[in-house]
């Protein structure tokens, strides 16, 4: 007999919610019942676990972590387009081009650097993918390294492809819609967008968890995007992370984070260049 997907108690909240702060640092606060209740209530329903406590005693018993992450993909919410927030877009091609025509930058930087932070499906640094290439395309010498992560594997999955129907890549400039992507069909005949093996190739994408209590990337990033997620964070877990963000920027490097949100309040090493733009001086 499947559980009722009502059985969901403010204790059975209570631990799910505190496994999901601990985890990922995405604080659900007192009244998300209904959405938790709603997301993992097709857990109960497949007949797999018996309740919601049975369903958080089964991620807290599985060594391998991917039941948790499947308790991850199921809470957040991934919504996002191609060219969101254009205006970080116009900068991000802007500064490449500045940093480009100086021969001792060129000189010190022989690859760029790029880190999406929260990729989610992958329409982040793909954008970013257009424009820096599209910038470097005179430069030829500066190769570009992208680096896309998230905490879902089922969105990174769906990243990887790099494929779009037909009214998803409308956002898209024209002359970058003409040169980066190509035409191909999909299994059921639809057309498709897909980006050319050239700007897949300079990617990686890689999941990752920002609650991680110390970054082990080797090299520095010229530019990081971090968008839209420090929404679902409270004010420490937002220092924190600012500041480990911070420490991963080459100096004059900058960092971007949606226009929801700010780090006003927040102690941190960075010089504010412009709304939810920062550079490390």
């Amino acid at each position: 007999m499947h559980a009722d997907t009502q059985d969901l108690t403010r204790n059975d909240y209570e631990l799910i919610r505190r496994l999901v702060y601990a985890k990922s640092g995405i604080n659900l606060g007192a009244n998300k019942m209904q959405l938790v209740r709603a997301r993992l209530g097709r857990k109960i329903r497949t007949g797999e676990y018996t309740s919601f406590r049975h369903y958080f005693r089964t991620i807290e018993a599985d060594p391998s972590g991917e039941k948790l992450c499947e308790l991850l993909d199921a809470i957040t919410t991934n919504t996002t387009h191609l060219f969101r927030e254009i205006r970080h877009f116009h900068l991000l091609s802007s500064i490449i081009k500045t940093w480009v025509e100086d021969r001792k930058w060129c000189a010190d930087n022989p690859c760029l650097r790029i880190w999406s932070a929260a990729c989610s499906s992958g329409e982040e640094p793909h954008s970013i993918a257009m424009i820096a290439h599209d910038a470097l395309l005179q430069h030829p010498g500066i190769e570009l390294k992208i680096l896309a992560t998230d905490l879902s594997v089922k969105v990174l999955s769906r990243a990887k492809l790099g494929t779009y129907e037909m009214h998803r890549v409308g956002t898209v400039p024209a002359n970058l819609k003409a040169r980066y992507f190509q035409r191909i069909r999909g299994q059921d005949g639809q057309l498709l967008f897909q980006l050319i093996p050239e700007l897949r190739k300079i990617m990686t994408f890689s999941r990752f968890n920002l609650m991680t209590p110390s970054f082990p990337f080797r090299h520095g990033f010229h530019v990081i995007f971090c968008r839209n997620v420090m929404i679902y964070f409270d004010r420490q877990t937002q220092h924190t992370l600012v500041n480990k963000l911070a420490s991963q920027l080459r100096p004059g490097g900058f960092l971007m984070i949606g226009h929801s949100e700010s780090l006003n309040g927040i102690d941190h090493p960075l010089m504010y260049v412009e709304p939810t733009v920062y550079q490390r001086q």
